[in-house]
């Protein structure tokens, strides 16, 4: 195993989950010209705190110069690696519904190294059709995709009755990576890792934090 493949399984699931955002930030900050950032001007960039920062930093083995910072073009390139974008990652989307076919007009995808290589769908009425460019493939194409083509990622944008079996046919044909897109609980076996998007879940949890900021301006003197 290499050595960047050993570092990014010593890193804890919480800080994975926060490279990103550095990541955005320190891109912004490379597009407007400035070589350099402090901890604490990175951590506000990315929304945390400049302890929380250091921290997740110290596990990819950057520390930051005192007086300077960091790097912004260095520590860029190490937390790619760290996530593993230094590669083009074939995904395929499940689902050509409304936000299937959302998604598969997502230009954020190629921009981030995601490459959409097939768009998929269940119901023969469908298959055919063109969509963001490229035709709609039966699911019975997912074995050749991961075999032929390398397909990595799948993205399940269907109903949620329909995302189980979505997921089923995507570890069968040897995906080992998916993002769940559906209102739906999924479960898969071992070595097989999920990370979910419930939108609804998220407007709820707004929801519940709008009626109380409300309730404080109702009741505060």
């Amino acid at each position: 195993m290499s050595a960047a493949a050993t570092a990014r399984r010593e890193i804890p699931e919480a800080s994975v989950a926060r490279l990103p955002g550095y990541l955005r930030a320190l891109t912004s900050l490379a597009r407007d010209g400035i070589a350099s950032v402090s901890s604490e001007e990175l951590a506000a960039a990315a929304g945390v705190s400049s302890a929380m920062l250091r921290k997740d930093l110290s596990h990819l083995g950057s520390y930051g110069v005192r007086g300077v910072g960091y790097d912004v073009e260095r520590l860029a390139s190490e937390i790619t690696s760290a996530l593993g974008l230094t590669q083009d990652w074939p995904v395929a989307i499940v689902g050509m519904g409304n936000l299937g076919r959302a998604l598969a007009a997502y230009r954020g995808f190629a921009e981030r190294g995601f490459r959409v290589i097939a768009l998929l769908d269940g119901d023969p009425r469908v298959v055919g059709e063109e969509v963001a460019g490229q035709r709609v493939r039966p699911m019975a194409d997912l074995p050749a995709l991961v075999t032929e083509e390398g397909l990595a990622i799948g993205v399940i944008a269907t109903p949620s009755d329909g995302a189980q079996q979505a997921c089923d046919d995507l570890v069968a044909a040897g995906v080992r990576s998916v993002l769940n897109f559906a209102p739906a609980v999924i479960a898969v076996p071992d070595g097989v890792v999920v990370r979910k998007v419930d939108l609804s879940t998220e407007l709820q949890i707004l929801a519940f934090h709008g009626q109380r900021v409300a309730v404080e301006e109702v009741v505060a003197p």
